[in-house]
């Protein structure tokens, strides 16, 4: 089991977390949304609990809840810098099998 953070994600979470003043780490999730099931919730990790499993990569922690583990386990998270406009977290999820049109939500 893992959730894992490329090089360009890590730098970018280490960054925001610096520019946040607190923060150990990256708090990934899954919630029910949308037309095909699951959506993500990306925030800012604070505490670790006892209903969470943590990962690290290139230094930075990644904090999962045991309930969305199944749905995103081996999952590889990069961080996209298209032009000015354009940027966020990519999520290679080898879980999904089928995503919406709009890719905001995906079945496992």
């Amino acid at each position: 089991m893992a959730v894992a953070l490329t090089e360009s994600a890590a730098k970018h979470v280490e960054s925001m977390l610096g520019k946040r003043g607190s923060g150990i780490g990256l708090r990934l999730g899954t919630r029910k949304s949308g037309c095909t099931g699951f959506a993500y919730v990306v925030d800012y990790a604070d505490e670790v609990s006892d209903d969470d499993v943590v990962f690290e990569s290139h230094g930075v922690k990644v904090v999962v809840d045991k309930q969305s583990l199944d749905n995103i386990d081996g999952t590889e998270i990069d961080y996209m810098k298209t032009n000015a406009i354009n940027e966020g977290f990519e999520f290679r999820n080898p879980n999904i099998k089928d995503m919406c049109g709009c890719g905001e939500s995906f079945s496992v």
